[in-house]
């Protein structure tokens, strides 16, 4: 799969390129995760929320009317 010359190891014998290609294979990230969880909702995630606030009270305002 890997060239010697490719393979990078640490100081105590980690290979880099296996442990980045397991984590590509892996799933969701953290910072995946995070997004996710400010999209769809989950406790205490506000502050990574894409949400437009003010649009959201000019909606609300709109339809109180």
């Amino acid at each position: 799969m890997h060239d010697e010359k490719e393979v990078q190891f640490t100081s105590a014998g980690t290979n880099i390129n296996e442990v980045k290609q397991k984590n590509a294979e892996a799933g969701l990230s953290y910072n995946d995760v995070k997004a996710l969880l400010a999209k769809t909702g989950g406790h205490g995630t506000a502050i990574y929320s894409d949400t437009d606030f003010e649009e959201v009270r000019q909606e609300i305002h709109k339809n109180q009317q």
